[in-house]
C-alpha cells in the first residue's frame, strides 16, 4: 500500500480553486529573463538571414525546455521535495543552456544540446520513476519520454556536427518536441495521448504564459535602460527612449489589458482544456519571439538613431511588431473564437511601411511602427468598451 501511495504525494493537489504560481516555479522563471536577454543579443549580433534562422532555432529551444517544464509543474507539486529537485535540477541546466548561446553554433554546440537533454530527458524519465505503473500519467509520459529521447539524439548529433549539418539535424529535434504533441505523442507499440486525458489546472496554465511574456516585456525594458544608460543623452536619443517605451507599453496593453482574465477562463471551462492550453503554448512562443525582436529593435534605435535603415534593421524594425500582432490575433482567436481585425490591419500597415523605411532613419521607424501599436491599442480599448455598453 505504501508504495502505491506515497508517489502520489508528488501530484498537485487539486480542490477546484485556482492552483497558485509557486515560488519555485518563480525562481525557475529568472533563468529564462537571462535565456531571452542571450537570445535578443544573439540576433543584435548576427543581424543576417542565416543569423535569424540560428536565433529561430535557439530560441525554440528555449522554449521548448521552458514549455515542458511549465505542464510539469501543472501536474507535479513544485512544492514537494522531489519535485523541487527536478526543478531547480532543470534550472541549473537550464542556465548552462543560456550560457552555452552565444557560442552554439560554434565551439559549444555540443554543450548547448547536451544541457538541453539534461532538461528534456532527465525530468521526464524521473516522472517514470517516481509514478506507480498503474497512473494515468505514466503512459503519456512514456510516449514523451520515446519522441524526447528521439530529439536528443538529433541534439547531440548536431552538436557534433559542424555549422550547415548542426543547423539540418536541430531543425528536426525542434520538429521531433514542438509538432509531437500535436499527435499526441504517438508511437507504435505506446499508442497516443489524447488532450481530454490531460487533467490541466486551467487557471495555472494561462498564468504561466503570461508571467512569461512578463519576463520577455521586463528584458525589453532592461535593455532599452541599459542602452540608453550608455549613450550620449541628446533630443534624439530622449525621443527614441520614449518611442521604445510607449512601444514596448503599447505590447503590454495588446495582451494585458483586454485578455489575460478570459484567457484563464477559456482553458479552464473548455470541454478540452489540455487542448486549449497546448494552443496557448504554441501561440505563446510566436507572441514572444515578436518580443525579442521588438528589442532587438529597441536596442538599435537607441544606439543608431539617426542611421540609415538596412534591409536587415527594417525586418526587426517592423517585423517584430508584426510578427507579436499577428501572433495576437491568433491568440484572441483561441480564446474569443474570431479574428481581431484591429491587429490584422495592424499587421498589414506595419508591412505597408517596408518601401517607406528604406528612405527613413531608424528613429523615424520606431516612432512609426510605435504610433501603429498605439492605433491599435486605442482601437482595441474602443472596441472593448463598445462591447460592454452593448452587454448592458
Amino acid at each position: 500500500m505504501r508504495t502505491e501511495t506515497a508517489p502520489l504525494s508528488v501530484l498537485r493537489h487539486r480542490d477546484g480553486h485556482h492552483a497558485r504560481v509557486t515560488f519555485e516555479e518563480l525562481f525557475f522563471d529568472l533563468v529564462y529573463v537571462f535565456s531571452v536577454t542571450q537570445i535578443s543579443h544573439e540576433l543584435l549580433h548576427n543581424l543576417t538571414w542565416m543569423g535569424v534562422l540560428e536565433t529561430l532555432i535557439l530560441w525554440f529551444a528555449v522554449w521548448l525546455g521552458w514549455q515542458y517544464t511549465c505542464w510539469f509543474t501543472n501536474w507535479f507539486d513544485p512544492e514537494n521535495p522531489k519535485i523541487r529537485g527536478v526543478v531547480f535540477g532543470s534550472m541549473l541546466f537550464a542556465l548552462v543552456m543560456a550560457s552555452s548561446i552565444p557560442q552554439a553554433f560554434g565551439s559549444r554546440g555540443l554543450i548547448f544540446a547536451l544541457a538541453l537533454c539534461c532538461i528534456q530527458v532527465g525530468r521526464t524519465a524521473l516522472v517514470l520513476v517516481m509514478l506507480p505503473a498503474s497512473h494515468a500519467l505514466r503512459r503519456n509520459y512514456a510516449r514523451m519520454l520515446g519522441w524526447l529521447s528521439i530529439s536528443a539524439m538529433f541534439w547531440i548529433a548536431g552538436g557534433l556536427m559542424e555549422h550547415e549539418a548542426r543547423i539540418a539535424l536541430w531543425l528536426i529535434a525542434v520538429l521531433c518536441e514542438y509538432v509531437s504533441p500535436m499527435f499526441g505523442f504517438a508511437l507504435p507499440g505506446l499508442g497516443r495521448s489524447q488532450t481530454s486525458e490531460w487533467t490541466v489546472e486551467g487557471a495555472h496554465m494561462a498564468e504561466r504564459s503570461q508571467l512569461f511574456v512578463i519576463v520577455a516585456l521586463g528584458e525589453t525594458l532592461l535593455a532599452s535602460g541599459a542602452m540608453f544608460a550608455k549613450a550620449q543623452w541628446d533630443g534624439s536619443v530622449v525621443s527614441a527612449l520614449l518611442a521604445t517605451f510607449l512601444g514596448t507599453l503599447a505590447l503590454w496593453w495588446l495582451y494585458f489589458g483586454t485578455t489575460h482574465r478570459d484567457a484563464s477562463e477559456k482553458i479552464t471551462h473548455s470541454d478540452d482544456p489540455g487542448r486549449i492550453a497546448a494552443y496557448f503554448h504554441y501561440i505563446h512562443a510566436i507572441l514572444v519571439a515578436g518580443i525579442i525582436a521588438s528589442a532587438v529593435a529597441n536596442d538599435l534605435i537607441l544606439s543608431h538613431p539617426h542611421e540609415a535603415a538596412s534591409a536587415a534593421y527594417i525586418a526587426v524594425l517592423v517585423g517584430g511588431p508584426a510578427i507579436y500582432l499577428l501572433g495576437s490575433a491568433i491568440y484572441k482567436k483561441v480564446v474569443y473564437g474570431h479574428i481581431t481585425a484591429s491587429h490584422v490591419v495592424g499587421a498589414v500597415v506595419l508591412l505597408a511601411l517596408v518601401p517607406v523605411a528604406v528612405r527613413l532613419d531608424l528613429l523615424t521607424i520606431g516612432w512609426l511602427t510605435t504610433v501603429v501599436l498605439l492605433a491599435v491599442s486605442w482601437w482595441d480599448i474602443w472596441s472593448l468598451r463598445r462591447s460592454r455598453q452593448a452587454a448592458r
